[in-house]
């Protein structure tokens, strides 16, 4: 009595069709599991055994195996269990193979029957309606995942018995149905967060809002208390809302790390992650024993937030110079290679020393021995990704108390909107996006400097001992921030305020 059943496993963020393969023939009683597995799949056996006991289904003392093919890709998870009991049921002779032909199942078994949500359904889904699968059964709980994707019906399941009396008697088992437009209807109700809120430091929201326009990374450095927090966090709110595509991208990511719910079935803003300064190396980059995704590709289209930069050992941000330059993250393991999409926009907030109130002289005891040290925690290659660099100070009274009317953040999303419209029509037939990928032959076409920001951009370079590579991210942050005016042309004060968002010695 042999049966094969459809399933589908993820491996890094890419999902692959299994066949698990059930045989059940006479010998000496055992059940054998085969194909390249991991303890959690191993110990499918005992679940799925006392699962179909509980729902009333008799195993035969035979001679039972299963593989999951193909045996050469390794099989992690829970998803297993109910692929692996529908193949000992339709072995057995309950069903006829038709029932089960070109249908996915997955899910994990509780010892009670009941069908637990796992990890990674969206991109199993997925892979399954690019396959031509017609029908997927999921856990309950994941079944809005799952149905975000269109071409295939996913139905949720609760309890194994009643996707056996679906499958022998035709009991009714409703495809679920959403949308991404009501979703996306429902995320726009959520209250974004006003840089109105935000009193003073005009600087570091101007910053902000050429960085947003571009997408280039930022640094906002200032006392404690003086809003660089507030201000990062108002970013994603000036940031154009996510196309359906990055929303299934994106979610595909957290749906493989497990952060999607019944809940929240699709990821619709854009990310804000800020992981603490006490990460690992792992916990910022993905990886461990299954090559999970980290902070940096949970942040992927949106923003990488890394408060109290100097607080980070200095081997964890040095990590971020290859994914801001490559856009993804290679991790390698035993069992295989894992690529992830890391493009995201780092936005940094540091302290200006260890007491945090230099350059204050009376409130800043930091000697120069000290201040020296503490700056020395940021490498000069991760700076110099850094295309804007903003200072804050501390707020007045007179603005605390509301002296001064502040700009909202409809205002400021709506300057953003236009310069993002700009850089889509001239990168339409690229593969970027945005001001802050152009290379070098983009640099050349767009960012054309007339004889006077010519001769600015010169003495730029030699006075602030400027790299090829900040030469260049200078040009790019000018030609946003004359996407900002709509204008064609760099002008002589694009220029300028570019450069004036350089980190320079004296601003260390």
């Amino acid at each position: 009595m042999y049966s094969s059943i459809l399933t589908g496993c993820i491996s890094g963020l890419d999902a692959a069709i299994i066949h698990a393969e059930v045989d059940i023939s006479t010998g000496l009683p055992g059940f054998s599991l085969v194909g390249s597995l991991s303890n959690e799949v191993k110990e499918a056996r005992e679940r799925v055994q006392v699962a179909l006991k509980n729902v009333g289904f008799h195993i035969p003392p035979n001679k039972i195996t299963v593989n999951l093919s193909p045996a050469n890709i390794r099989k992690e998870g829970t998803g297993f269990d109910v692929p692996i009991a529908i193949g000992l049921l339709q072995a057995m002779g309950h069903f006829t193979e038709k029932k089960i032909e070109n249908i996915i199942f997955v899910g994990e078994l509780g010892l009670n029957g009941e069908v637990k949500p796992v990890k990674g359904i969206l991109p199993i889904v997925r892979t399954a309606a690019k396959a031509g699968v017609r029908c997927c059964f999921v856990p309950y709980e994941n079944s809005m995942e799952g149905s975000m994707i269109s071409g295939i019906d996913v139905r949720g399941v609760t309890n194994i018995g009643e996707l056996v009396e679906y499958l022998k008697y035709d009991k009714h088992l409703p495809v679920c149905k959403s949308s991404f437009s009501n979703l996306a209807a429902l995320g726009s109700e959520i209250n974004a967060l006003d840089f109105s809120q935000v009193k003073g430091q005009r600087m570091a929201k101007r910053g902000a809002e050429i960085a947003a326009a571009g997408f280039h990374n930022m640094l906002m450095s200032g006392p404690p208390g003086g809003g660089k927090s507030m201000i990062a966090k108002r970013i994603p709110w000036i940031l154009p809302p996510m196309t359906e595509e990055e929303c299934l991208e994106v979610s595909s990511i957290y749906s493989v790390a497990g952060k999607l719910s019944s809940e929240k079935p699709l990821v619709l803003q854009r990310p804000f992650v800020a992981p603490h300064h006490t990460s690992t190396y792992s916990a910022l980059v993905g990886g461990g024993a299954k090559g999970r995704p980290g902070a940096i590709s949970l942040a992927h289209r949106g923003i990488l937030f890394l408060d109290e930069l100097t607080e980070f050992p200095r081997p964890v941000l040095e990590c971020l110079r290859q994914p801001i330059e490559e856009k993804q993250i290679v991790i390698s393991r035993n069992y295989g290679t894992y690529i992830y999409p890391a493009d995201f926009m780092l936005i940094c907030a540091m302290n200006p020393c260890k007491c945090g109130y230099h350059p204050d002289k009376n409130k800043c005891r930091c000697t120069a021995a000290e201040l020296q040290q503490y700056r020395s925690k940021i490498s000069g290659p991760l700076l110099d990704r850094i295309d804007v660099y903003a200072e804050t100070s501390e707020v007045d009274i007179f603005s605390l108390k509301g002296g001064r009317q502040e700009e909202a953040t409809e205002k400021i999303r709506n300057r953003v909107m236009l310069a993002r419209m700009r850089q889509r029509d001239r990168f339409k037939n690229k593969s970027y996006m945005f001001n802050s990928e152009m290379d070098g032959s983009d640099i050349d076409k767009y960012c054309v400097l007339g004889s006077g920001q010519q001769k600015l951009l010169e003495a730029a370079y030699k006075k602030l001992q400027l790299s090829a590579r900040a030469y260049h991210r200078v040009l790019k942050v000018a030609r946003t921030i004359a996407d900002l005016e709509d204008k064609d042309e760099i002008g002589l004060d694009h220029l300028s305020e570019a450069l004036s968002y350089r980190m320079t010695e004296r601003k260390e």
